[in-house]
């Protein structure tokens, strides 16, 4: 049985404090333990996030998470590479796949960026030093991490400017809340409610972690 509290918090089956969006569902449970907000520095699992992040648009992260493996087998795990070289019959093939979501701008959009890749990588030496460029300092992040003032922030300041910069550099559905819901799950910012037993350990991954 799930107890929520008012903090934002509900206890789990363990006896333990966490963000009430996973609600327990145990997919979801595992999702907020082992990944969300945990600094992310690999490449390909960047890309795949921000791929992800735009398909979600418009819908829940759930139902991306539980088709999530059906994307890496129709999007050829993510890799860039593969994806740039795409073509409308390929495009097709993706709007017949009923494990995925069947939206062609979304699709046609994943593979324009994969596009992107390369240009970013050749002048920043990869997308973690890019992605991370981004990361806000200290004194614009909350001081508190309370359920009040963290449900108000759907974008910042930081996600604006990364919207921005992408789309200047041709990105497609890279949206100012797009955005920052992939530097949450990136543990770009560490937005778990205080009182999360997850909080300090993704801090403490953040802060062991030197580019």
């Amino acid at each position: 049985m799930v107890s929520a509290l008012e903090d934002g918090l509900i206890i789990g089956p363990d006896g333990k404090k966490r963000c009430h969006w996973h609600a327990n569902d145990s997919e979801y449970l595992r999702y907020h333990d082992e990944e969300w907000g945990f600094p992310v520095y690999d490449d390909q699992h960047l890309f795949e996030k921000i791929c992800l992040e735009g398909f979600q648009a418009g819908l829940s992260w759930l139902t991306i998470l539980r088709k999530r493996d059906n994307f890496r087998a129709a999007f050829d795990g993510f890799d860039w590479e593969k994806l740039a070289k795409y073509n409308e019959k390929k495009i097709e093939k993706l709007l017949q796949n009923a494990g995925i979501i069947r939206h062609r701008g979304k699709i046609e959009a994943t593979i324009n960026n994969a596009k992107q890749v390369p240009l970013l990588i050749e002048e920043f030496g990869s997308l973690s030093n890019y992605f991370w460029s981004f990361e806000p300092k200290s004194k614009n992040r909350p001081q508190k991490y309370d359920f009040k003032t963290l449900q108000k922030i759907t974008k910042t300041n930081e996600s604006k400017a990364l919207s921005k910069d992408l789309k200047k550099r041709g990105w497609k559905f890279v949206g100012e809340t797009t955005c920052y819901a992939f530097m949450q799950s990136m543990g770009i910012v560490n937005d778990h409610v205080e009182g999360c037993c997850m909080r300090d350990i993704c801090e403490k991954e953040k802060r062991a972690f030197k580019f």
